[in-house]
């Protein structure tokens, strides 16, 4: 009996913002508890390798206390906007052994693995290899896509559109709902912060 051979998913944590309305880089928000749960949902929801991308903290992660076992990527030009980010991710995935790649910014701290391997799965058996999760009727993250769709994405992300260029054109999606799992609430601003 032939046992089916799980994809090779990486994990892209897109943490190269400045974070300007969080007030510093949210690579370091928390003292680095938001992009370690970011690499603790990759990694508990299957991925591997996970490659986080840096910008506004540098080339180097001497600010940043990547977790044990990560790669990391700089987003040189990552001042232009998230699709530099995406597109130093997908890029640095094209180089693993990764069919799909799952993409998680690094200010989504109460999504878990529970959630991206609900939306992994998803689009591993999904014809289009795509999938995304969704709380409360709003698209959210992450979101899976097979490396057949990189660089298409990588084309179409300009400026702070990331993905959702090429995405929004596409009607083979499938929508993961995660609202038992989490908020999908992303976090722009400190708590303490009054808006």
């Amino acid at each position: 009996m032939m046992v089916p051979i799980t994809p090779v998913c990486a994990g892209i944590v897109l943490a190269a913002g400045a974070g300007t309305r969080y007030g510093r880089p949210k690579a370091i928000a928390e003292g680095g508890a938001w992009l370690r749960a970011a690499v603790a949902a990759l990694t508990g929801g299957g991925c591997d390798p996970v490659i986080v991308v840096l910008g506004a903290t540098g080339p180097s992660p001497r600010i940043v206390d990547l977790p044990q076992g990560t790669q990391h990527v700089w987003a040189a030009d990552w001042a232009t906007g998230l699709g530099a980010s995406l597109r130093a991710g997908l890029i640095a995935a094209a180089r693993t052994p990764a069919q799909f790649a799952a993409i998680m910014p690094v200010d989504t701290p109460d999504v878990g693995a529970e959630v991206v391997a609900r939306v992994t799965v998803a689009a591993f058996a999904a014809p289009s290899g795509l999938a995304r999760a969704v709380f409360h009727n709003t698209p959210g993250h992450p979101v899976v896509i097979a490396h057949k769709h990189w660089n298409a994405v990588c084309a179409a992300a300009v400026g702070d559109s990331g993905a959702r260029t090429y995405l929004s054109g596409r009607d083979d999606m499938v929508c993961v709902t995660c609202d038992d799992l989490a908020t999908g609430v992303d976090r722009d601003f400190p708590a303490t912060t009054a808006r």
